[in-house]
């Protein structure tokens, strides 16, 4: 029985599995508070949750990883195997926290949140921007056939990048001899779907700046896990990097990433501000900037996830010369940030997954012969 007496088709009906009864209620709190969504049921462990799945089945499930019994690990993959259902992580921000969520997404989970901290009336008020859009992303996620249509999302006022930076002219070419950079934004899916990208680009490509949509203290983990798969080199990104050939920076969790250009080189600037198209960090803040230090001599991706953030900064990028391209609807988890991004014209070049990472080295192809020529 759910905790809201107006039971309908139309919302995001999301089961709470956490044995922490204080986690719990938070959580119940910020989903009941959301018109189009609502709490289908709350677990102490994964047996609980498994007999109140037994009639009917939730839109999305918040999940634990340390609970009583069965830990979250083994349950989300017993999901994933009997009946794949939109997951999200709900995790405690430590270093072995941040591994298991890896193995979490690898199992099929496809977000990751941390757990609310709601010590402030700021803080609460973030929380539940965030768990609302991560349960409408989760909801929205391609997890098999759908078994409704899900109805339109209710969002809150959202700043733009213009709160952090803002637009200037960026007709003006950069000087010869510039490096190349590419600029790419995901959110739901993307954490896999970057790793396919990221493996398949040789250690000569061109640097590159990524925002990831990921809570803070994941996102460490995320770039280690990901230098131990790819050629080239992958960390978090720390004020003051510069951008090398070879090398790919992601954005902070909780934290805005900009580049700017010192003399022919990109360096990456960290920092905070509110949140810009309800995330932070924020795609449309990486493009913009982008636009205004690299201009042509930059590739914009937009890959999967929800909502549309990115979509704005990726047109500003092609305004200002730069090549852009979105991940196409058939490989997007959620072909949410593409798709806005495509209808803004924002995207030069609308293409599969497995064929971005070829796009990165066509351009980084054609900028080198332009040079030479």
């Amino acid at each position: 029985m759910t905790r809201k007496s107006r039971l309908s088709d139309n919302t995001i009906k999301v089961l709470i599995v956490d044995d922490s009864a204080a986690v719990r209620s938070t959580l119940c709190n910020i989903i009941d508070s959301a018109p189009d969504l609502e709490v289908f049921g709350v677990a102490s462990d994964p047996y609980i949750a498994a007999h109140k799945m037994r009639v009917n089945l939730p839109d999305v499930i918040f999940l634990d990883i340390e609970m009583p019994r069965m830990d979250g690990l083994t349950f989300l993959k017993k999901i994933m195997a009997q009946r794949p259902l939109p997951v999200v992580i709900c995790s405690t921000l430590t270093e072995v926290g941040s591994q298991t969520f890896l193995q979490a997404l690898e199992a099929g989970a496809v977000e990751v949140i941390a757990k609310p901290k709601v010590a402030t009336a700021e803080a609460l008020a973030e929380a539940k921007m965030h768990i609302c859009d991560i349960a409408r992303a989760a909801a929205h996620a391609r997890m098999g056939p759908r078994r409704k249509t899900l109805p339109p999302i209710v969002v809150e006022e959202k700043l733009t990048a213009d709160a952090i930076l803002p637009a200037v002219n960026t007709r003006l070419k950069v000087p010869a001899g510039t490096d190349h950079i590419v600029a790419v934004g995901a959110s739901t899916g993307g954490t896999e779907a970057l790793a396919t990208v990221l493996k398949a680009l040789p250690i000569n490509c061109p640097g590159i700046a990524i925002v990831q949509h990921m809570p803070e203290g994941f996102t460490a983990a995320f770039a280690k896990r990901m230098d131990g798969l790819c050629s080239i080199h992958v960390k978090e990104a720390v004020h003051g990097d510069t951008i090398l050939p070879g090398m790919a920076l992601i954005a902070p969790g909780n934290r805005h990433l900009m580049i700017e250009r010192i003399g022919r080189h990109f360096r990456a600037v960290v920092c905070d501000g509110p949140p810009v198209s309800r995330h932070r960090p924020s795609v449309d803040v990486l493009f913009r900037s982008v636009s205004q230090a690299a201009r042509s001599n930059s590739l914009g991706i937009i890959m999967t996830g929800m909502g549309d953030d990115g979509a704005q900064g990726l047109l500003e990028m092609r305004q200002a010369g730069a090549k852009t391209v979105a991940q196409d609807e058939a490989s997007c988890t959620v072909f949410g940030m593409p798709k806005e991004a495509i209808a803004r014209g924002g995207a030069e070049r609308v293409v599969g997954l497995a064929s971005l990472a070829g796009e990165i080295s066509r351009f980084h192809q054609n900028l080198e012969e332009a040079r030479v020529s």
